[in-house]
């Protein structure tokens, strides 16, 4: 039969102690408006995976009605979790330079996970 510990025993576990607090985690976030283009979502795709990183939300939508030339607008919105400030930014900068790509606004939330 096994001995319960001590109490004296058990004040020295880390387990027992209080979780610290976590910190709020940051949501980088892409809203891309570009030319409704078979090739625009895999380049897109391709800034994000040839970094290593999977988003963790797409959500795409052809949009407007045609335009005189007969395309649509494409809007994307990428969410990444925990994607530091320079590094979107960096991507974003690389975003605004792809091809049939026309605007990339970016925003961060904070959630307290």
């Amino acid at each position: 039969m096994a001995a319960h510990p001590s109490l004296s025993d058990l004040s020295d576990r880390s387990s027992l102690a209080p979780a610290p607090a976590k910190a709020a985690e940051t949501v980088y976030c892409f809203s891309i408006l570009a030319e409704a283009a078979p090739g625009v979502m895999p380049r897109v795709l391709e800034l994000f995976a040839k970094r290593g990183l999977v988003p963790t939300r797409w959500h795409s939508d052809v949009t407007g009605p045609k335009h005189p030339g007969g395309g649509r607008d494409l809007a994307i919105d990428v969410q990444l979790d925990g994607l530091d400030v320079a590094t979107g930014d960096y991507i974003a900068r690389c975003l605004r330079q792809t091809f049939q790509v026309e605007t990339v606004l970016t925003s961060q939330k904070h959630v307290s996970r």
